[in-house]
């Protein structure tokens, strides 16, 4: 399929979902989206098995659309810069320790117990994936999810405190969780390579640091040109530009795109760019039009690869101690610093954290971007596992955790 066809029918599948949920099966949004999306698959998938041409179309669509390369070189950017818009700067500082150690240390821990139980799970059930293959995995689903975070938490009634460190996490712990990923898998494909800590420092100070420093200028040199114009089409331009710019760069610098998107996001948003305070309305109100759009598309995207994905039924087991596996793992990343910080830490907030650390689109564009391994179907088809139950069951029982926990 050329491009413009794969665009089409993308946005109408996109609108037509989004209709259905709204109109009649009124789910948030975003869960709505993507629980439309998994059952036409899974209802494509039985119908297939009987109808080869439908099936043929349909995987068709599917693997015509590079899910790693659109969500992480166009969509990321946009949906990154749009929550980190509405992001107050205030709040993130009074909670900065917080934040810091979980997108830190929460995913190291993350990584190495999620790691050492995956392994465990594939004794268990005979698949014998090697441990290097088990930490990879873990590297690239410990992370959590900032777009499956910022779609689904708006929507809840989390208290302010938790809801600043959540949001704040999601958007800086990838720099980390990259690092890991690439590191891991590099020994995972060489296990002769060997690799030092001032090597790691140094890919990991790229990525952070060069990803911090180019949001930094590109956000600045966007707001002073923001800030001496009045007009709103231009403005609107300057912004799109500013967004499409960071992730060009940052791609051929090899620097972070989520932390440059999050950073340029963070300097327009928490800036004065006009007395009356208009100009930052009418960006904020644009960029979450921009923001709800996009995410209803790759939602949609989301579900629609399951007709694509590598024998799932072959991996439901691991794919369900998977999912437990990771809650284990989140519980424990998020409740060992707290302990050993606050000594009495709040068993009811670290709760909510747990729940609410989801995972999305990004974690699977990195497990499709995982080379050609006997391995690789086994973690991209638990991946897949953990994104649908973390988006849908998380997502919808959320609320409910947080009114029960803290009426």
């Amino acid at each position: 399929m050329d491009l413009l066809t794969i665009a089409t029918v993308v946005l109408v599948i996109s609108a037509f979902f989004s209709y259905l949920n709204v109109r009649f099966i009124k789910l948030p949004g975003t869960i709505g989206v993507v629980t439309i999306s998994v059952t036409l698959s899974v209802i494509i998938l039985v119908v297939g098995k009987s109808s080869n041409a439908l099936n043929h179309t349909v995987s068709s669509l599917a693997g015509s659309i590079n899910f790693s390369k659109v969500l992480l070189d166009v969509l990321l950017g946009f949906l990154l810069f749009a929550s980190a818009l509405h992001f107050d700067y205030n709040k993130l500082k009074e909670q900065k320790i917080p934040v810091l150690l979980l997108s830190t240390l929460g995913v190291l821990l993350s990584t190495a117990i999620f790691g050492t139980l995956f392994c465990l799970c594939t004794r268990l059930f005979h698949f014998q994936v090697p441990v290097i293959y088990c930490f990879v995995f873990g590297a690239l689903i410990s992370p959590t999810d900032p777009i499956a975070v910022s779609a689904i938490i708006k929507k809840s009634r989390i208290p302010s405190r938790l809801n600043t460190i959540i949001s704040g996490e999601s958007m800086f712990n990838d720099g980390v969780g990259l690092v890991l990923f690439v590191t891991l898998l590099r020994i995972a494909e060489d296990p002769g390579t060997s690799f030092t800590f001032r090597q790691v420092g140094r890919l990991f100070f790229r990525e952070v640091a060069g990803g911090i420093g180019l949001g930094l200028l590109a956000g600045y040199i966007a707001y002073r040109m923001i800030r001496a114009i009045r007009d709103y089409q231009t403005i609107f331009l300057i912004s799109l530009a500013l967004v499409v710019s960071i992730s060009l760069i940052a791609g051929n610098l090899d620097v972070s795109i989520p932390l440059a998107a999050v950073t340029a996001g963070l300097v327009v948003g928490n800036r004065n760019l006009d007395k009356e305070g208009k100009i930052m309305e009418f960006l904020k109100r644009i960029w979450q039009l921009i923001d709800d759009v996009l995410n209803t598309i790759l939602f949609v995207l989301i579900g629609l690869q399951l007709v694509v994905m590598p024998a799932l039924h072959t991996y439901w087991l691991p794919g369900i101690f998977s999912i437990l596996a990771l809650l284990m793992a989140r519980l424990a990343s998020v409740s060992l610093p707290a302990i050993f910080l606050l000594r009495k830490p709040n068993m009811k907030n670290l709760f909510i954290l747990t729940w609410a650390g989801l995972r999305g689109g990004i974690s699977i564009a990195m497990a499709l971007s995982l080379p050609a391994s006997p391995f690789r179907e086994i973690i991209l088809a638990a991946c897949y596992f953990i994104v649908i139950f973390s988006i849908i069951f998380q997502g919808l029982t959320l609320g409910k955790l947080v009114t029960r926990l803290t009426d």
